[in-house]
């Protein structure tokens, strides 16, 4: 009875856009057979497409990530997925999460849910195979729309109609949801800013200021890995036009001093920061000159790899640089000890900071962007054989002078000064 009802109550059919891009989505991606594997498991068995996707279609926006909703326990999904030769990781087994590949394509299938407990950074859940109750955990009205591959619409908290008029409404009580997961105050900055077109309402802000103090609860991991989110969203420099949201992220990351600056950025940083990835970005707001850096990496768990490019960068800006040392042979040095990423990072990083777009910085990203390190045209064995050095502590600090000279002449030396090397 409930399905039958749901056809007749909840569903909307779209004869227009949204349909037929959701249609277009299942046939022209390999999401299709994850369709027809699920939904064939069983007489009734079911999976749905839900939250961006289907938001991101809505609003006419390219889909970059497709998950999936679906009434099927976790361990039947990896069953089905098994049976039907389809490769698939647990991503979140616990929260009924199953990750499947298809063709380097990742969807993340979720098994419907309740909540059974929640403390406000982890919620304890029982699997369900009611839409209507999994719609019901969820934060915002807009993240419950799911679709069937047809491109039938199940919309039981009119998402449809609040992302078309820009209301950005929690479910339920909005205190209540904010409790249960306090990301969720992260997650309504980054819809606002993308999806609102109305002012904030005073009651929400209130409560979500209230308890702004439970984000201490979450893991680094999850807060920065919503920050990304929200850094990556189209609408990201609203933000800086949007005083309560702005002044909400900076209540949530402190370390992040740079943010007024994103609102002066020169035309070139306009036009090319949603191309720099999201470590840079970082580098732009945390950088300063103290030791800022180094108490947001305390804070933030974050890959050695990219702890080193916001080290390196760091580093080179408190030391007094001049726009004038901006040049290749200086450059070439950061080139040969620390690689390309280090140096482009550097000027990229004086570029986007600059009031004015500085025309040699562009001309030394062109130079270096494309360039590869060069290997030392000469080496120990060199020296002992042709110069009669000894091998020990004196050639290997003829060797380094030889390779300190040769960076300096940007990555040339001649015989000459190298027997003048030798001779010294």
């Amino acid at each position: 009875m409930d399905n039958f009802l749901d056809k007749f109550f909840f569903r909307s059919r779209n004869l227009d856009y949204i349909s037929q891009n959701l249609i277009n989505l299942t046939n022209q991606t390999p999401v299709k057979r994850i369709f027809e594997v699920l939904n064939n498991y069983s007489e009734s068995s079911e999976v749905r497409y839900v939250g961006g996707c289907v938001r991101k279609i809505i609003k006419k926006e390219i889909v970059d990530d497709i998950d999936l909703a679906t009434n099927l326990k976790p361990g039947e999904v990896c069953d089905a997925l098994r049976k039907q030769n389809i490769n698939y990781y647990e991503t979140g087994i616990e929260h009924g999460t199953i990750t499947a590949i298809i063709d380097d394509y990742k969807y993340e299938i979720t098994s419907l849910r309740k909540d059974v407990s929640t403390d406000g950074r982890h919620a304890k859940v029982e699997f369900s195979s009611d839409w209507k109750e999994d719609a019901a955990r969820r934060d915002f009205s807009i993240n419950s729309i799911y679709s069937d591959k047809d491109g039938n619409l199940f919309d039981p908290y009119n998402g449809k109609k609040d992302l078309e008029s820009g209301n950005i409404n929690f479910i339920g009580d909005s205190e209540n949801r904010i409790r249960e997961d306090y990301l969720r105050i992260l997650r309504y900055v980054r819809f606002f800013i993308n999806y609102s077109n109305q002012s904030h309402d005073l009651n929400i802000i209130k409560k979500i200021k209230k308890n702004i103090g439970g984000v201490s609860k979450l893991s680094s991991e999850r807060l920065l890995d919503e920050f990304k989110k929200l850094t990556r969203s189209n609408a990201f420099l609203k933000l800086f036009k949007d005083k309560t949201s702005l002044e909400l992220i900076e209540i949530i990351f402190p370390q992040l001093k740079n943010l007024e600056n994103l609102k002066k950025l020169n035309s070139h940083a306009i036009n090319n920061l949603s191309k720099v990835d999201f470590i840079f970005l970082l580098s732009l707001l945390i950088i300063d000159g103290t030791d800022n850096t180094d108490y947001f990496l305390y804070k933030f768990n974050i890959s050695k790899k990219d702890q080193k490019r916001l080290k390196s960068i760091d580093f080179f800006y408190k030391e007094n640089v001049s726009i004038k040392n901006f040049n290749e042979k200086n450059f070439n040095k950061i080139f040969y000890y620390n690689g390309r990423q280090t140096v482009l990072d550097i000027i990229n990083y004086k570029l986007f900071i600059s009031s004015k777009v500085e025309k040699k910085l562009l001309k030394l990203i062109e130079i270096y962007k494309d360039k590869v390190i060069p290997a030392l045209p000469i080496d120990a064995n060199t020296l002992m054989s042709k110069y009669n050095i000894p091998e020990g502590k004196m050639l290997g600090n003829k060797l380094k002078l030889i390779e300190e000279m040769w960076v300096q002449n940007n990555f040339q030396i001649s015989d000459k000064k190298i027997q003048k090397i030798i001779k010294s």
